[in-house]
């Protein structure tokens, strides 16, 4: 294993103005997401303006989890670029990660706050904390998920386990995630881009649905909260969302899991008002993937977990199997066919181009990090941002549950005005099956 170096010190640098000057590693994990250039360029450039240097590891925590001081380190080009002014011109705008990303979990071994005591299990947070040592890095930019976030906690507590005089590494999170399910922050970079990219496949589709008289159920990305699919169906017209927490126990589920038959019914309810109040025979229905993490047993038997150990919601294809179901029930019902077509979105907008307020956000969130660290000399704490793009810092002790060591999900609040701008837009059922209110878990 790679040994932990515990007194290795590096000359202290100034910069032209007389301040310390850091090493900062910059670090992209998890699912891309539109304007993680901003934040990546914006972050570098005002450290480099500042008289610091700046690292961008390639592909996650992919080769830093496997350093190794003799047989695997980490070579410029290679495994991480030096960051230059030269190497931001344009890429404010751009699409992609510039870095690259990957879904390596180092810490995926710890799983209570006994294993961080482990040296078996944090094995790969040794690896981390040895390479970041060997190539004098003072502070690490985490930009990721909340199970990035959680990985970025995890350092921090396992530096809390090295003896005294060991290097210490200051550990500052950016959110993202175009699902919006973050607590601490208002709105994460790239949720309004991928909500417009999803919209305007939801407006398409719609038209499609004119055509033929037939209806799409939409599938959006968006993991256990429905704030994408709210969004899409908002800004997409849709005549109906349901998400998670709109699931009450009584309306959509049987013993606790959610029902197919139920959800169903009630959109062949939604099909059949339209057909006979409006003379309207085609329409859009969006459904928030994380409702198959809620189906039967016998469904989810099959599915593969990621590296996080989450379900694959998009191997589920909920919105085929409920399309599906909708079809055959109407034909039961009413003795004739009717189209209806599932379809998932979500991958293609991860990296699509960033809407302007992505990139506002993006950035504001990467210059934060550089105040975190050399302004605010902070450490173990998430940047933040609310209201007119104004900075926040919260520590990860307000966001992560000490018991579980993961974020909590931000559900949407019912009865909110965000949850309910939805009810006023959607086609009002006749003889309603289901009351859309807060499954149980997500009060």
């Amino acid at each position: 294993p790679a040994a932990v170096p515990r007194t290795k010190k590096w000359k202290i640098e100034m910069t032209a103005t007389g301040e310390k000057k850091f090493r900062v590693g910059i670090i992209f994990a998890g699912g891309p997401a539109p304007a993680a250039n901003s934040v990546i360029g914006a972050c570098a450039a005002a450290f480099l303006e500042n008289g610091h240097e700046v690292l961008g590891f390639y592909h996650g925590y992919s080769n830093l989890q496997d350093y190794h001081p003799v047989s695997h380190r980490l070579l410029p080009d290679k495994h991480y670029r030096v960051f230059q002014e030269k190497d931001l011109r344009g890429l404010r705008n751009s699409r992609g990660i510039v870095i690259g990303t990957a879904r390596a979990n180092p810490g995926k071994p710890i799983q209570t706050k006994e294993d961080i005591m482990d040296e078996a299990k944090t094995q790969k947070l040794r690896n981390v904390y040895s390479a970041l040592v060997d190539l004098q890095v003072d502070a690490l930019i985490s930009i990721g998920g909340d199970d990035t976030l959680r990985t970025a906690n995890l350092m921090v507590n396992y530096q809390k386990t090295l003896p005294s005089g060991a290097p210490h590494i200051r550990v500052i999170h950016l959110p993202k995630t175009i699902d919006n399910d973050y607590e601490g922050i208002d709105f994460t970079f790239g949720f309004f881009t991928a909500v417009d990219i999803m919209a305007k496949e939801v407006l398409n589709l719609r038209a499609d649905a004119l055509a033929t008289s037939a209806y799409y159920i939409v599938e959006t990305m968006g993991r256990k909260a429905g704030w994408l699919a709210y969004g899409t169906a908002i800004a997409g017209e849709a005549n109906l969302v349901i998400s998670v927490e709109d699931a009450k126990s009584e309306s959509l589920t049987s013993n606790g899991k959610l029902d197919l038959s139920k959800l169903s019914d009630y959109i062949v309810d939604l099909i059949r008002t339209r057909e006979t109040k409006y003379d309207k025979h085609y329409g859009t229905v969006v459904l928030a993937e994380g409702l198959a993490e809620h189906l039967p047993a016998e469904v989810l038997q099959s599915t593969t977990l990621d590296e996080h150990g989450h379900v694959s919601l998009g191997k589920i294809d909920l919105g085929k199997m409920v399309a599906e179901t909708v079809g055959r029930h109407y034909e039961k019902r009413y003795n004739r066919p009717k189209k209806v077509t599932g379809v998932q979105l979500g991958y293609e907008a991860r990296c699509g181009a960033p809407h302007a307020f992505d990139v506002m956000l993006g950035s504001q969130l990467g210059v934060g990090g550089y105040k975190a660290v050399v302004e605010k000399e902070l450490d173990a704490h998430m940047v933040s941002t609310s209201g007119q793009l104004s900075l926040s810092y919260v520590p990860f002790e307000q966001i992560i549950n000490p018991e579980t060591l993961r974020a909590n999900v931000r559900f949407i609040a019912p009865g909110s005005d965000y949850h309910n701008l939805a009810r006023f837009l959607e086609t009002r059922v006749e003889h309603e099956t289901i009351v859309l209110g807060p499954r149980k878990e997500a009060k």
